[in-house]
């Protein structure tokens, strides 16, 4: 099966072979166990081309295809999920969402987003202009990726902030790890960024295409380990100009220093991840910083959220080592 615009195509790496089928989809998508499983049993994922049942051991170099069937465009419903809340108002709402939630409703995850929880603490007051799927919703970060997310709360502010996104007055400044020992203290990574032409699921650089958008990361590493064993591995600080679907991970990756715990872009798998596997649930990466301009009173804001605590755990094992 060749992959098309709804679906995305994996190749099993050494680290993930023997890993159950069901298992091994959850962990390199934003599918649940169970709704790999379910799409297995609907027959809409392949291995090498043929139907896949979720108890198979996989092995090195297979080739996995899931087919997602189109999203129904049926609204999101109300949960009653805790929120971390930042700040609130009769207009924004700034969230500091957990690693492992997705932002709204997609295929595989109807349910336990973001916007189900915030359709429960809102109600009826989340703006219109996503759509009954992305109620409120102006930016999305990573499912694996942590911090701030600022949420409109009527289309008034929702245009704003989305035209804040567009001209680059909305500041978002992210904390994360990535793999070796960057040459210099501070650069800036400026290539455009399109889907992926095969992998559905990745974004690449795409230079000289037409359906690549411009992105620009600025970075200054602000921590630097010796990890035995391994090699280097450098905290940075990056303060993103664009907004592009993955634009750290694939900018990172791009010049050599992908994002720890990034299996999708050559991150993943590594002694020191799999020694700390508890502490590590995906990319290193924590949206840390906020600034935006009230979209009523005019007022500049600036929000903040701590790294969550296991990062911090893993940054006092790595400036022990």
């Amino acid at each position: 099966m060749n992959p098309t615009e709804n679906s995305l195509l994996f190749t099993v790496d050494t680290d993930r072979a023997g890993m159950r089928a069901d298992a091994y989809v959850a962990s390199v998508s934003e599918l649940s166990r169970s709704a790999a499983a379910r799409l297995m049993e609907q027959g809409n994922i392949t291995r090498n081309g043929a139907p896949l049942d979720k108890k198979v051991k996989l092995c090195t170099g297979d080739i996995i295809v899931v087919t997602l069937p189109a999203p129904e465009q049926a609204a999101a419903q109300p949960e009653n999920i805790p929120l971390h809340i930042v700040h609130e108002d009769d207009d924004i709402i700034v969230i500091n969402k957990p690693v492992g939630m997705v932002v709204h409703p997609a295929a595989g995850n109807e349910s336990g987003t973001l916007v189900n929880a915030l359709l429960y603490h809102c109600g009826d007051s989340l703006s219109g202009i996503g759509g009954v799927i992305r109620p409120g919703i102006v930016h999305r970060i990573d499912k694996e990726t942590s911090g701030l997310i600022a949420v409109a709360k009527n289309d008034a502010a929702h245009l704003a902030l989305s035209a804040q996104l567009k001209d680059h007055s909305m500041g978002r400044i992210y904390d994360a790890i990535v793999l070796g020992n960057l040459k210099e203290d501070a650069g800036t990574i400026d290539a455009p960024i399109g889907r992926h032409p095969i992998d559905r699921k990745k974004m690449a650089i795409l230079r000289g295409s037409e359906q690549a958008k411009d992105a620009r990361t600025h970075y200054r590493v602000t921590e630097r380990y010796a990890v035995p064993g391994q090699g280097a591995l450098c905290r940075i600080e990056c303060r993103l100009e664009t907004g592009r679907t993955h634009q750290i991970r694939v900018h990172m990756a791009s010049v050599g220093h992908p994002l720890l715990g990034d299996s999708l872009y050559g991150g993943g798998g590594t002694r020191f991840e799999t020694a700390h596997r508890t502490l590590i649930h995906g990319q290193c990466l924590h949206a840390g910083q906020l600034h935006l301009i009230h979209p009523v009173t005019g007022k500049e804001m600036d929000f903040y959220a701590p790294l969550p605590t296991d990062t911090v755990k893993l940054l006092e094992i790595l400036r022990r080592l």
